[in-house]
């Protein structure tokens, strides 16, 4: 069966994707308004997928290192929220968006540690075997 092993491809191509990652949620958080489609979903529930992602793919190229994902993950949010506050932009930085970036964050870490301990208990099983 082939997996899936995205922390075992070469370091510079998992930082250039999570780089080209990072440039899209920039983009997408500090854009005029104007350049930006639409809403189509709650403000709130944008951010934490959004971070969600971020976090995610974070995890899937570094997961050894959960706790520096998550903490790049939340100062960035905290970064964009201080960017929209003080860009003339027609953005406003809002703290209860990086509550939104938290919980998309925890919710990733959730995830993570729920494939992790399937991970481990399914590797128990086979050396049993």
């Amino acid at each position: 069966m082939l997996y899936l092993l995205p922390w075992r491809t070469p370091l510079m191509l998992r930082l250039v994707a999570y780089g080209a990652a990072i440039a899209i949620l920039l983009y997408l958080c500090l854009a005029p308004v104007r350049d930006l489609p639409p809403e189509t979903l709650w403000d709130k529930a944008e951010h934490a997928i959004a971070w969600f992602v971020l976090a995610g793919v974070g995890l899937l190229f570094w997961p050894w290192r959960p706790g520096r994902v998550a903490g790049f993950a939340l100062v960035l949010g905290a970064l964009v929220e201080v960017l929209q506050a003080t860009m003339p932009l027609g953005r406003d930085g809002d703290w209860h968006d990086w509550i939104a970036d938290s919980v998309g964050v925890a919710a990733a870490l959730l995830a993570w540690a729920i494939i992790q301990r399937i991970a481990s208990a399914r590797s128990e099983l086979r050396s049993a075997e």
